[in-house]
């Protein structure tokens, strides 16, 4: 049997949510074959990494626009769909996952993210669709804006009608999945964690010369932006006092401007092979202070054989440990002592740790044979 995900971009590895998307598709993909019905948004064609995945089969549409689109917008307004959310339906898309869905041979329909799970609220009156969530949006989004509790309320009662129209719903953490129970008890949940291709990536030596950490980001997505200055406001005036040389580099699109003007901050930009980024660097950090789900780069970064600096938020979707797997520090004297600790002695123990927490936790093995139980 064939299964069906529909997703709402064109499949490109630019982004967190683009990396769980590929994860989920290579294992789903690997059992049994896929379909991956996509919009075309955001790149004219997918990359050939999604090219590449073997039994995949992939299929564009080409969204509406005027007043078509405009219709689309207002009737998912009316069925009680956020705005941002509702802007990325379409309703091509859902007319082209209702008609695969009926195929003979088709498997599961799983709807990929919160926008393609609203697209097809109709199939699943009539057809089992799964949705795959790619974080718990009620959980953090209203941190993001200035309408705190209304943006709240309005996201949970979304997210709640998800979780109970949805045959079962792939949550990326178990602390994901506790939320979601309070949000709809009676909610068929799956734990389905972000992954990383841990066999493809073969694990660096930490460059223990450099005194160099990594920030690896969307730097488009504000809760890393705040990260940003949180590490540049908060830890490295600290880190300097003890260590002059230590550099930050930042790597990921979204950075219009370099940040700062001190020329131990290296602002890289997009990079399309970070094996020589990683190896350049003497551990990763993860400073996030908002946000939700499980940092991929951070999963990545323990993949890469890296220690890892994070703070408890980013570290709490995952099955870490301080001191054993990673470092965790809650605000800037914390993450800046951890930081020059690592930076000026190493740490072999929590690279090697790390590594292998991936590959046991984190790797696309691991996935498949959750999706195939």
């Amino acid at each position: 049997m064939r299964d069906l995900l529909v997703t709402t971009h064109t499949p490109v590895l630019r982004s967190g949510q683009a990396v769980r998307t590929y994860g989920v598709a290579r294992a789903l993909a690997a059992n049994g074959g896929l379909t991956l019905l996509y919009t075309r948004f955001g790149a004219p064609e997918p990359d050939s990494a999604f090219r590449a995945i073997p039994g995949i089969e992939l299929r564009a549409v080409v969204p509406s626009r005027g007043a078509r689109r405009l219709l689309a917008y207002g009737k998912a307004r009316l069925n009680g769909v956020p705005a941002g959310f509702a802007r990325g339906i379409s309703g091509e898309l859902a007319a082209e996952a209702a008609r695969l869905a009926q195929a003979p041979d088709r498997g599961r329909v799983i709807a990929d993210g919160p926008i393609a799970a609203a697209a097809l609220a109709r199939l699943a009156d009539t057809h089992p669709v799964i949705y795959n969530a790619h974080n718990l949006e009620s959980s953090f989004r209203h941190e993001l804006t200035d309408r705190g509790a209304r943006e709240r309320d309005s996201l949970r009662e979304f997210e709640r009608r998800l979780l109970e129209r949805s045959e079962e719903s792939w949550m990326v953490s178990h602390a994901d999945i506790a939320a979601a129970r309070e949000l709809s008890p009676n909610a068929h949940l799956r734990y389905v964690p972000n992954v990383v291709d841990v066999e493809a990536i073969a694990p660096v030596e930490p460059n223990s010369q450099a005194a160099r950490a990594i920030f690896v980001a969307s730097f488009a997505y504000e809760p890393n932006r705040a990260a940003l200055r949180f590490l540049l406001d908060d830890v490295f005036p600290r880190v300097w006092d003890a260590l002059p040389d230590a550099r930050l580099a930042l790597v990921g699109a979204g950075l219009e401007h370099a940040p700062s003007q001190d020329p131990r901050v290296e602002t890289l930009g997009f990079v399309e092979d970070l094996r020589a980024t990683y190896a350049s660097a003497s551990c990763a950090v993860v400073p996030l202070l908002q946000g939700g789900g499980t940092p991929l780069k951070f999963i990545e970064a323990l993949a890469y054989g890296l220690p890892v600096i994070a703070t408890p938020r980013a570290a709490a979707g995952l099955e870490v440990r301080d001191g054993e797997h990673c470092l965790i520090a809650a605000d800037g004297e914390a993450f800046a002592a951890a930081l020059i600790r690592v930076l000026g002695a190493g740490a072999g123990d929590l690279a090697r740790n790390g590594r292998a927490l991936a590959e046991r936790s984190y790797s696309i093995a691991t996935l498949r044979a959750l999706l195939a139980a």
